[in-house]
């Protein structure tokens, strides 16, 4: 993984989240960079990063990814995970 990611690297990120059942869940950042095929830049390192609700008048590819999926992420303490966490107003009722 020695190339940088690209705007179509999340896309995988985003339809990984997709097919997820889970409503929260955490993974690493190297299982994230196994899942879009590209080493995260170092900026992933920051918690604003991985922010889904900060600053949404500007765009970031993780963010979009996350958002359209319906999760938010939040980088764990201990800065080498993340937590995704599926929108209440995303969420599917049973039945």
């Amino acid at each position: 993984m020695g190339r940088g990611t690209t705007v179509n690297d999340y896309d995988a990120l985003r339809d990984y989240l997709m097919r997820q059942k889970q409503t929260e869940f955490v993974l690493s950042y190297e299982q994230i960079e196994e899942i879009i095929g590209a080493a995260l830049p170092r900026a992933a390192h920051r918690a604003s990063w991985w922010d889904s609700l900060r600053s949404p008048d500007i765009q970031m590819p993780q963010r979009e990814a996350c958002l359209a999926a319906g999760f938010v992420a939040t980088r764990m303490p201990d800065g080498q995970s993340v937590r995704f966490t599926k929108r209440k107003s995303d969420r599917r009722r049973p039945g």
